[in-house]
């Protein structure tokens, strides 16, 4: 047993089961490994793609390569699609869609159920593919699996109870009482869903289960790294669920050769995206159809001097380093208000962020407690590199490590705290994305606010304060979708409205948010001959 892997075991693992489809008959006896049943014929590591309700390979013959983060090597090989291959998965979506939008709330919410159900199954067989090729320690690969199940499940619940309204001709002014107005959200038709690779499980479970459940059908582009996730996690496990041939594709190739045609395609009828500043070039060739999208953030934790300092180190240090700062939502800059009298936060703040930042475990995201792996390739680890240096060729001090000099091994950089930062750095505006948290000082509220404002991102925001009026005055004034008071920023629960301003972002997300954004209004107006009025 020691000589082979957990995904080895977890591999050979395969025994059968006897499930239900989507219209609730029984299924036929099928293999439940997932990676049995997405992976080329005889191979653990190379895999197909899924079009129109069938795993198997592309017609170009050719694949790609999928890097592990931790050691550069190849962990796994992916399709690349041809246009024709995406044309197909339109077409068969377009076909599915129509059934689809037909069928009842109540069995579009059954293949949800079904599928969260196959994912609490196969959650360990997931978070090991995770660890693979997005280096996501084993504990948080399980826990964003049974966290898409439970969204799953949610917009299962959520989804049947969505309501149409009527309206009556004599609310408007002059108007008589006949006519009355019959409104209902509709489906939107094909979505584009693309996924990114920090969270590929989570947000691609966020974007089709609403659309599913909206009447909708699913082109879906999973990350590059993050695609055997998409295959594996999404495609395979509807599959199990019995989602219609057709309903859900899953195409993968570079985004580069595809990116385009997929998001422009003729029959895409709405895109929902989360990745970085791709998403700006996505919207500008988006031709009149509804996005949904995230692109990232520089979310400030601004800290009074009235703040819990206890609860205020704790929350930035998980708000920063937490999956080695790759988060949209991790906190990217601290910003501590020192007044010019002194009473600021910063001399009893900082010792405890350097303190539990240094406690924290780097290392394999195989090891257990590990809390820092490695950023996702190579030319992410020396863009990160690459901010530290001009901000400390600029005047900043590395006071994490101790030594004051940045420890990277490959693609694992080792916690850096900075102090002295100040505007003019890189990083005071340029994401991160790692495991790096600057620190600089303001002298008031107003300063700590103008500076925040000026970031061309806005996703979210923190404040540390006991003040309850200070803490709704920087809510109403910071440009940024959400705002945490007295917490690191976060997306979710996932019932919450998540949603960014400016350059972060375009409509909103979370479960109902969602299902909102997955459909268009349309109303059928009934025109009576005479007025009318409901008697009791």
């Amino acid at each position: 047993k020691g000589e082979m892997s957990r995904a080895a075991w977890i591999s050979l693992l395969c025994f059968c089961l006897v499930g239900a489809n989507a219209n609730g008959s029984q299924s036929q006896t099928t293999c439940s490994s997932l990676i049995g049943l997405s992976a080329a014929k005889g191979s653990k590591s190379v895999f197909n793609v899924y079009i129109n309700g069938e795993f198997r390979p592309s017609v170009s013959g050719r694949t790609q390569p999928v890097i592990a983060p931790f050691n550069d090597s190849v962990v796994y090989e992916v399709p690349v699609c041809t246009r024709e291959e995406i044309d197909e998965a339109f077409a068969a979506a377009k076909t599915a869609q129509r059934g689809w939008s037909r069928t009842p709330l109540w069995k579009r919410a059954e293949l949800l159920k079904k599928a969260a159900l196959k994912l609490r199954e196969h959650a360990e067989e997931i978070a090991e593919v995770m660890l693979n090729e997005v280096a996501k320690p084993r504990k948080a690969g399980i826990a964003e699996v049974l966290r898409t199940a439970d969204i799953l499940e949610y917009t299962a619940e959520e989804g049947v109870r969505v309501a149409g309204t009527v309206l009556n001709s004599d609310s408007f002014p002059g108007e008589k009482r006949n006519k009355l107005a019959l409104v209902s959200r509709v489906p939107l038709g094909v979505v584009v869903a693309i996924p990114p690779f920090n969270y590929p499980l989570n947000l691609a479970g966020s974007k089709v289960a609403p659309a599913l459940i909206a009447g909708n059908a699913i082109v879906m582009k999973p990350p590059s790294q993050g695609a055997v996730t998409g295959l594996v996690g999404i495609a395979a496990v509807f599959h199990l669920a019995g989602v219609p041939a057709g309903l859900l594709s899953v195409v993968t190739g570079k985004g580069s050769e595809i990116g385009d045609y997929i998001t422009q395609h003729r029959h895409a009828n709405a895109i929902s995206f989360t990745g970085g500043s791709t998403g700006i070039k996505v919207a500008r060739g988006a031709a009149m159809i509804p996005l949904q999208m995230e692109l990232g953030g520089k979310d400030p934790a601004i800290v009074l001097p009235d703040a819990d300092i206890a609860l205020a180190a704790s929350s930035i240090v998980k708000g920063a380093f937490s999956y080695s700062g790759q988060r949209c939502t991790g906190v990217k800059i601290v910003v501590v208000v020192e007044p010019p009298g002194g009473g600021g936060a910063l001399e009893a703040l900082l010792p405890l962020i350097l303190t539990q930042a240094a406690a924290l475990k780097v290392g394999h995201p195989s090891e257990d407690g590990v809390d820092v792996t490695a950023v996702i390739d190579r030319k992410s680890a020396d863009f990160i590199e690459g901010l530290v240096a001009d901000a400390v060729d600029k005047g900043a001090k590395m006071v994490l490590p101790a030594s004051g000099k940045l420890e990277r091994a490959g693609n694992l950089i080792h916690p850096v705290v900075l102090t002295g930062v100040r505007e003019g750095m890189r990083i005071v505006y340029e994401e991160q994305f790692g495991p790096v948290l600057p620190i600089m000082t303001v002298s008031s509220t107003r300063e700590a606010i103008d500076l925040c404002n000026a970031s061309p991102l806005g996703l979210q925001a923190s404040v540390f304060t006991r003040s309850l009026e200070d803490a709704m005055l920087l809510a109403d004034e910071l440009q940024a979708g959400t705002v945490q008071i007295n917490g690191a920023p976060a997306r979710g629960p996932d019932h919450f409205p998540f949603q960014g301003f400016k350059d972060s972002g375009i409509g909103s997300q979370g479960v109902k948010w969602s299902i909102e954004a997955m459909t268009k209004v349309k109303s059928t107006v009934i025109n009576l001959s005479q007025e009318s009025y409901a008697q009791g």
